[in-house]
């Protein structure tokens, strides 16, 4: 699938417009600190079943926050966006919906769905009382994206690269950002008039794809959403050891500034930036199957 341009035509359409920046945390302190230094949403992360099955081999960071966490939170950050990401669709679905709207969520995030009947599962438990975001990230929901995207009650759909590559088998979380997977999504998605984030993102200048490479297809593909990832603040649980690590605001209004300005691309420019990115991952996952690594 060739890759196509699916951001703003004009700069004129997104110089007042910040991407939604998504920092996970259950300490009130930091939800308080990053809210007030360019993050629009705060995510208690109650998802764990399946998760270290999934996960527990990788370098990953496994959440073990808790409803408790979810009512400390609404209370540091009363007037900031509150997003819950639950466990996947389960017996005890129900209960985890209403404990977290109870205690304030925003927004609920539903994980590891394959199918369009999960969602509308989902969405009617929901039923309607706060915003729906979709982490899509199985071989599954990607199959079936044509019909998850047609379930009314959702409002915007994450693409969560990390546990998708593993899904699909892929050897480098960022295989199905230049293989085209991402971009065929990316379309159905934005066509349907959903809101569309995409997995994380480290500082600007780090990472084996430098951030500002990332930023940039988030403007090509159409996507206003980003996790800051763990790499961006080296995973510091408290302000002091925020504020020794790094300067905060400055390391967001980077990322900002980068997205404004990519916002001002051509396509053919945000094109070419887009067959760099596919370059340099096709070389990452060569050097991972030459040093028998893995993700």
């Amino acid at each position: 699938m060739a890759p196509r341009w699916r951001g703003p035509s004009s700069f004129e359409e997104v110089k007042d417009v910040d991407m939604r920046l998504i920092f996970i945390t259950n300490v009130p302190e930091l939800a308080e600190y990053v809210s007030d230094r360019g993050v629009e949403r705060v995510m208690v992360d109650l998802e764990l079943l399946g998760k270290v099955e999934r996960q527990g081999h990788l370098s990953t960071v496994i959440s073990r926050h808790t409803f408790d966490d979810v009512g400390r939170i609404r209370r540091a950050v009363p007037d900031k966006k509150l997003m819950v990401r639950l466990n996947p669709v389960n017996l005890g679905g129900r209960d985890e919906v209403e404990r977290a709207i109870d205690l304030g969520a925003d927004v609920l995030m539903l994980p590891m769905f394959r199918t369009a009947q999960e969602v509308e599962q989902f969405c009617a438990l929901v039923d309607g009382r706060v915003r729906i975001c979709l982490l899509l990230e199985t071989a599954g929901a990607a199959a079936n994206v044509a019909d998850i995207v047609r379930v009314q009650g959702v409002q915007e759909i994450h693409i969560g690269l990390n546990d998708l590559h593993l899904d699909l088998g892929r050897t480098f979380m960022f295989e199905p950002l230049a293989d085209g997977i991402v971009d065929r999504l990316a379309g159905s998605i934005t066509d349907a008039g959903l809101a569309l984030g995409i997995g994380g993102l480290a500082r600007v200048g780090e990472g084996l794809l430098p951030a500002e490479m990332l930023v940039a297809e988030h403007v090509r593909l159409g996507s206003t959403a980003a996790i800051l990832s763990r790499t961006f603040h080296r995973n510091r649980i408290t302000v002091q050891d925020l504020e020794t690590e790094m300067d905060f605001a400055d390391e967001v209004a980077k990322l900002q500034a980068a997205y404004r300005k990519f916002g001002q691309s051509s396509p053919d420019e945000l094109l070419a930036i887009h067959r760099e990115v596919a370059l340099r991952v096709a070389g990452i996952v060569r050097d991972k199957a030459a040093g028998g690594q893995a993700s």
